[in-house]
């Protein structure tokens, strides 16, 4: 058995399908994880993401700790509620996780991922050396996604009040406290919606609410495809302690200035800059019958070869979408190996879907 949310008994009475997910029970879909889908790019659809590890941060030193410990510089976070989305990296570059990072009124707040919790806990307590700084993990608290078109309005139909007045206040990318809860502008869609984190024990009456108010419960399984669709990366496919940040579509979130500031693994990609970067994430575009999976090797000719990191038929598209690391050399066309035949596809720029509608090109 593994470890269980607030609303697992919730999950299970609304039917939910539980499958092991970083050693947490949590539902892959409830009934139909294509429904799910298009309910989420069309109205508005809830995930329970209490899985996700939060850790506070407070002390003296912990914005300090913080532009040494992330590749982006949370210097950049001047107000109150801001978010930074960022990499956590080894000496060598990889990536040990990926992360958001609130500036709260008090130190910062860090959303890390269920599946390498123990090792971000001890990678930040071995880097906190040297550092006044005091790391809370927060089990206490649970989180709920609420995506798609209608999310912010029925979430504001529920939170009337105080919490809804705090909703309508925030910007893309930005959270806020308000009774006890964390109200934030994010999500792992590719639609708008909130992130919301508030206590375990009001988990269970928040998310009946929402489901009286028509936001319909969804599972990882259309998670996954919608993030797909939106072009966003998972860790562990698009990127693991063995990918660079330069390597994963991720250049954007290193912050090289000030030129002074020393973070965990400038050197190492400051060096990969130099030699030039060997291989790119690209999108895949397979109109035709069949679908595009993961590790299926991709050649292209007279370049050399890569590999899909995460494939899955598009329900939005209606065909088949793909990630795949590929030579930086790679033009607009490959071939992809399919029971053993190759099958020519479009490489494109992802994202693929954004606002449910096809903005690739």
């Amino acid at each position: 058995m593994g470890n269980k949310t607030a609303l697992y008994d919730t999950h299970v009475a609304c039917g939910g399908k539980i499958v092991d997910f970083g050693g947490w029970d949590m539902p892959i879909h409830y009934g139909s994880q294509l429904e799910e889908h298009h309910i989420v790019r069309q109205a508005s659809g809830m995930f329970d993401v209490s899985h996700m590890t939060i850790v506070d941060l407070a002390g003296d030193d912990a914005k300090r700790y913080l532009q040494y410990l992330l590749a982006n510089d949370v210097d950049k976070l001047k107000d109150v509620g801001k978010a930074l989305y960022t990499g956590m990296l080894n000496e060598k570059g990889g990536v040990i996780d990926d992360l958001i990072v609130y500036k709260m009124p008090e130190g910062y707040r860090l959303v890390v991922n269920c599946g390498t919790r123990e090792k971000d806990l001890a990678w930040m307590e071995k880097q906190a050396s040297g550092f006044d700084i005091v790391l809370t993990e927060r089990p206490e608290l649970a989180m709920l996604a609420i995506q798609g078109p209608d999310a912010i309005a029925k979430a504001k139909e529920v939170l009337a009040g105080e919490k809804a007045d705090v909703i309508s206040t925030l910007k893309v990318f930005q959270g806020l406290e308000s009774g006890g809860w964390m109200l934030c502008r994010t999500g792992y869609t590719g639609e708008d919606g909130l992130e919301i984190i508030l206590p375990e024990e009001s988990a269970v009456s928040f998310w009946q609410q929402l489901q009286t108010a028509g936001v319909k419960p969804c599972g990882l399984g259309a998670r996954d495809t919608l993030r797909l669709e939106a072009g966003m990366n998972l860790y562990g496919s698009e990127m693991d302690e063995d990918t660079s940040p330069l390597q994963a579509n991720m250049a954007w979130t290193i912050a090289w200035q000030p030129e002074d500031r020393k973070f965990i693994g400038r050197a190492a990609l400051e060096a990969e800059k130099t030699d030039g970067v060997k291989t790119k994430l690209v999108g895949l575009v397979l109109e035709e019958r069949g679908v595009l999976r993961g590790h299926q090797k991709v050649i292209v000719e007279g370049v050399g070869e890569g590999e899909i990191t995460s494939g899955t038929f598009s329900p939005t598209l209606g065909y088949s979408i793909a990630i795949a690391r590929v030579p930086m050399e790679t033009g607009d066309s490959c071939s992809v190996e399919m029971r053993k035949k190759l099958q020519t596809v479009k490489v494109v720029t992802p994202p693929f879907v954004r606002n449910g509608a096809r903005v690739y090109k």
